[in-house]
């Protein structure tokens, strides 16, 4: 769960404006999130306007968490984007730039870091940061786990000191640091500590949390990214328990939806079939597929062939009927 929840951290700073960023195939297809300011482009436009914004279609919006909503929805062509909305994508490399664009995003190169706990996860992520050059700063309380730090990753800035104490965060910097990693065993102390960090400007701030139900706060309490070992976990090994040729199986952390990637079989219902002539329910949709490694947003004429891999976006009122279309 450490390993995987490094991987996390580094696939969410990778993409610094995104809240998920979780590649399919070695990436032929991505799932992005990300919140529509009110200057947003896409904001007052139905999906169809802001598809038409470009000659070429590279990216399909799967799922929406309206402001202050609980549930969430699958989105439709006259589905219209709100400020505020919590919006996922499944894109293509090329739809990247476009999402930036119309979500009124900036894309911005991660050079410092500062991380929070000196545990299994810090360590890792500290690592495979340092790795690509990124600046290291590293707060940990325990005297002894601070040299240990320090002998491991020399070039790390370690720091002995209490990560919830912000005239420390800012005598170490915190003001240039493009983003703050909180990954500490305390949940509270996690979040506190990326709230002080928002406070000071941090443009991306991750928490590690054990409670899922602080996945609903994280949006409205200003907090980007909050990671949970567990459901890492499960993302990881769901595959193994569903039914179907599910290959892949991603919960999206605050909301009711599962992406799930199936390999497309021969005697699977939906095999030769255009995907406008399928009987597909309302709460789930067909964000992508990869064909021969390579990745298509496929629209309603696109014939879905076996050994196709089709990524659905679905609400779990429809997990059923899903995977008992690719039987």
């Amino acid at each position: 769960p450490e390993f995987l929840a490094a991987n996390e951290i580094h696939e969410l700073l990778d993409q610094s404006a995104f809240f998920n960023n979780h590649k399919f195939e070695n990436g032929a297809l991505t799932l992005v999130g990300t919140t529509l300011e009110k200057e947003a482009p896409f904001v007052g436009k139905t999906v169809m306007e802001a598809a038409s914004v470009y000659n070429d279609i590279h990216f399909m919006p799967v799922a929406i968490q309206r402001k202050e909503a609980q549930n969430s929805i699958i989105p439709r062509g006259n589905t219209i984007f709100n400020e505020g909305d919590i919006a996922y994508f499944i894109t293509l490399k090329e739809g990247v730039n476009e999402i930036y664009k119309l979500a009124g995003k900036v894309r911005k190169t991660v050079n410092n870091v500062m991380i929070l706990g000196g545990g299994k996860i810090a360590f890792n992520t500290a690592k495979k940061l340092i790795q690509k050059k990124i600046n290291v700063s590293l707060i940990e309380q325990n005297n002894s786990k601070a040299i240990d730090l320090a002998d491991k990753l020399p070039e790390a800035v370690v720091i002995k000191g209490d990560g919830t104490n912000l005239e420390l965060l800012e005598e170490e910097n915190l003001n240039i640091m493009d983003a703050f990693i909180s990954v500490t065993g305390n949940s509270e102390t996690n979040i506190i500590s990326c709230l002080m960090a928002n406070s000071k400007n941090v443009s991306k701030t991750v928490a590690l949390v054990e409670n899922m139900d602080y996945f609903k706060l994280s949006h409205s309490i200003g907090i980007d990214n909050l990671i949970n070992k567990k459901l890492l976990t499960a993302n990881t090994i769901f595959r193994y328990i569903r039914r179907g040729d599910v290959v892949e199986m991603t919960m999206l952390n605050n909301l009711d939806v599962e992406i799930l990637e199936f390999i497309v079989n021969d005697q699977s219902m939906i095999c030769n079939k255009k995907i406008k002539d399928l009987d597909f329910p309302r709460s789930a949709i067909i964000g992508g597929v990869i064909k021969d490694g390579k990745g298509v947003i496929a629209l309603g004429d696109y014939v879905i062939a076996s050994k196709d891999r089709v990524l659905v976006c679905c609400l779990s009122e429809a997990l059923d009927r899903v995977e008992g279309l690719f039987l």
